[in-house]
Formats: C-alpha cells, sequence, structure tokens
C-alpha cells in the first residue's frame, strides 16, 4: 500500500467590474490585501509581502477562533496577467501547495480564474473552494465599478 500523500486541486472562477490591472495590483498590496483577505469566520488580516519573484508573503487571518498563518513564496509575477505562489497553512499543509491567479479579460470587467494545487486532501480542497470563493467575492465588493 502506498502512503503517497493524495493531491487534490480546485478551481474558482469570478467575473469582477474592474481591469485586469487594478485587480492584479490589488493581489501584491498589503494595505489593500489586508481588506479582502479575510473569508469567513475571518474578521481582518494582517499582511506583509515582498512583491518580486522569489519574494516572501505572509498573511495572519484573525478570526473568533484565533489566528491563522498563511506563508508563500512568489514563483511568477506577470503583471496583469497571472500570479503564482506557495501557500503553507494549518489547512493546506506545509508542503508547497501551489496558487495560480490568472486575470482574463471579459466584457465588463476581467474574470479570475484561481487554481489551487497539491492540497493534502479533499476536505482541504472543499474549505479551500469555500475560502477562495469567498475571499474573491470579498475582491468584487472592494473593487468592483
Amino acid at each position: 500500500m502506498s502512503t503517497a500523500a493524495v493531491v487534490e486541486k480546485l478551481v474558482v472562477r469570478r467575473t469582477i467590474a474592474a481591469s485586469a490591472k487594478d485587480l492584479f495590483d490589488a493581489w501584491l498590496d498589503a494595505e489593500a490585501m489586508s481588506a479582502w483577505m479575510t473569508p469567513k469566520p475571518s474578521k481582518r488580516a494582517e499582511v506583509t509581502l515582498d512583491a518580486r519573484v522569489g519574494g516572501q508573503f505572509e498573511i495572519v487571518m484573525h478570526g473568533e477562533h484565533g489566528t491563522v498563518p498563511h506563508r508563500g513564496v512568489y514563483r511568477v509575477i506577470d503583471r496583469p496577467r497571472r500570479l503564482v505562489f506557495t501557500w503553507n497553512s494549518p489547512y493546506a499543509g506545509e508542503n508547497g501547495s501551489l496558487v495560480t491567479v490568472e486575470f482574463l479579460a471579459r466584457a465588463g470587467g476581467t474574470e479570475i480564474v484561481l487554481t489551487h494545487e497539491k492540497l493534502p486532501s479533499a476536505e482541504a480542497v472543499a474549505q479551500h473552494r469555500e475560502g477562495w470563493s469567498a475571499i474573491l467575492e470579498n475582491l468584487d465588493k472592494r473593487l468592483a465599478r
């Protein structure tokens, strides 16, 4: 019997009435990100980041049950088309799950396609699908014109 970890992935999409440039920039602005990187039950987030390939970020989400730290390293920064970064947390594991965020021009705005790969379990996929969906909804509320 194999003991290899389960490799799971999810894709979340949302079209937002904002430019790809504005949406892309929001992902690399710590102050802006702290306002929308708050999936329920998180109430606020503290964000520090070094927005360059190889740069690191930390997002600490604060909720009713305490804090949840998220850390990663930027792998690709292709403004305003694509971001790729690792994502480590108590729920995603510490093995460098990978998030790709694509910004696609659409009539009336930009479609964000977020793919999260290398999650440790189907349960982690479900939790992260819910979290990323809430985060994109928050981003929409903050940036849609």
